[in-house]
C-alpha cells in the first residue's frame, strides 16, 4: 500500500493538492482537496491494461465551473430541492436558486467547490484518506454549524469505500453523494452507450417539469427504467418516453433494495471491467451525462454527452410539497453516516 500527495496547481489563489492511494495489486485512486474531487480510479483490463475509468478535465481550473461537479462531493444536499424551499420546525429557510427554479447540489459554492482539509492513514490491507471541512450556521441558507468528513478507503480487494460522516448543532439538512462519471472504456475512448448496466430496483422517482421529483414512485416493470437485468444502455435511452424526454436521458433516482447484494453493476464486456456498487443508502440518481460543456477531458474531447455515467448514492431529493423532506433531516447533535462501496473487478 502506498500514499503520494503533490501540488498539481492553483485554484482562487490556494494549492490544490491530489492525494494518491496505490494498493498492492496496482490500483490507483487520487482524489483532490478541492471539492473532493476524484480525479483517477486506475484498473486493469483483462489484457492487463491499467487505465483511468473516471473522466477528469485536462485543466485543474476547469474545476472551478459554476456547473461542474465532475468527480466531486456534492453537500449539505445532493439533487434538487423543489422552489428552493423547505420548513424545518416551524421555520422555512429559502436556499439559493442555482437551476431552474430549484436549489441544486447545495447551492452556489456547496461542498463541490471548497477546500478540505486532509489526512491519511495506513491500516492492515487498506489505506485511508480523510477530508474533513466546517459548514457555517446560514451557509448556503442552511441552518447549524455542520461539519463533516468523508473517508475514502482503498484496500487489496479492489474495493473503494466512501464513508460520509455528519454532526449539526441545529437541525439542518444533510444528504451527501460524489459525483464521478464512470467510463469502463478507459481513458474516455468511447461514451458509455454500450455499457451494460444492472439496477437492483423495482421502483423508479418520476420528474416534474422543472426536475425536481414528483412525489410519487413508480414501477420499472415494462419501462425504459427496467434494469432488473443486465440491459445495454443505449436500448432504451432515446425511447419516447415522456421522463426521458424531460431530462434528456435518464437523470432520476431509483429506489434501491433491501438487501446485503450489490445495488448496481455496470460492465465493459469488451474489455472485462466491472463495477459493483454498493451503499445504505436508498435510493441512487443514475445519470447518463445528459447535457454536455466545453471543457476539455484528459482525453482531448470536450465533456460531451454520454461521455460518462453517474451513480449518485443519496437519500431522494426533496421534491414537490417536501416529498420526503424527513430522510435528510438530521438532527442537531446526532451522526450522520453513510457509506457506499465501488468494487472492482474482471467479469
Amino acid at each position: 500500500m502506498r500514499f503520494e500527495e503533490k501540488v498539481v496547481g492553483k485554484i482562487k489563489g490556494k494549492d490544490v493538492v491530489s492525494y494518491t492511494l496505490t494498493n498492492d495489486n496496482g490500483m490507483k485512486v487520487s482524489v483532490l482537496n478541492y471539492g473532493g474531487i476524484i480525479t483517477d480510479i486506475i484498473v486493469p483490463d483483462k489484457n492487463n491494461n491499467f487505465e483511468n475509468i473516471v473522466l477528469k478535465f485536462k485543466d485543474i481550473k476547469s474545476y472551478e465551473a459554476p456547473d461542474s461537479y465532475l468527480g466531486a462531493i456534492v453537500g449539505r444536499t445532493a439533487g434538487r430541492i423543489s422552489k428552493g424551499k423547505f420548513t424545518i420546525n416551524n421555520k422555512t429557510y429559502n436556499l439559493p436558486i442555482n437551476n431552474g427554479v430549484n436549489n441544486l447540489h447545495g447551492g452556489m459554492e456547496g461542498f463541490s467547490r471548497r477546500f478540505w482539509k486532509g489526512d491519511f492513514k495506513e491500516e492492515k490491507h487498506k489505506i485511508k484518506l480523510t477530508l474533513s471541512l466546517k459548514s457555517r450556521d446560514g451557509e448556503e441558507g442552511f441552518p447549524g454549524n455542520l461539519e463533516v468528513k468523508v473517508n475514502y478507503i482503498l484496500d487489496n480487494s479492489n474495493s473503494l469505500a466512501l464513508e460520509y460522516y455528519g454532526k449539526s448543532d441545529k437541525d439542518t439538512l444533510v444528504n451527501m453523494t460524489n459525483h464521478s462519471y464512470f467510463n469502463l472504456s478507459g481513458e474516455d475512448k468511447e461514451n458509455i452507450l454500450n455499457h451494460k448496466l444492472k439496477i437492483n430496483s423495482d421502483e423508479y422517482l418520476p420528474l416534474d417539469d422543472s426536475y425536481a421529483l414528483k412525489g410519487i414512485k413508480e414501477k420499472v416493470y415494462k419501462t425504459p427504467f427496467d434494469f432488473k437485468e443486465f440491459k445495454i444502455i443505449e436500448q432504451d435511452i432515446n425511447k419516447d418516453d415522456y421522463q426521458l424526454n424531460l431530462a434528456k436521458g435518464y437523470d432520476h433516482p431509483w429506489i434501491l433494495n433491501n438487501g446485503k447484494d450489490s445495488k448496481v453493476t455496470l460492465w465493459n464486456e469488451e474489455n472485462g471491467r466491472c463495477m459493483d456498487v454498493f451503499t445504505d443508502n436508498p435510493s441512487v440518481v443514475i445519470y447518463t451525462a445528459n447535457f454536455g460543456d466545453k471543457e476539455v477531458l484528459t482525453s482531448g474531447r470536450s465533456n460531451e454527452t454520454r461521455r460518462g455515467i453517474c451513480f449518485e448514492t443519496q437519500r431522494p431529493s426533496i421534491g414537490i410539497n417536501e416529498a420526503f423532506k424527513e430522510q435528510s433531516i438530521l438532527r442537531a447533535e446526532e451522526e450522520y453516516k453513510v457509506v457506499t462501496i465501488f468494487k472492482f473487478y474482471l467479469r
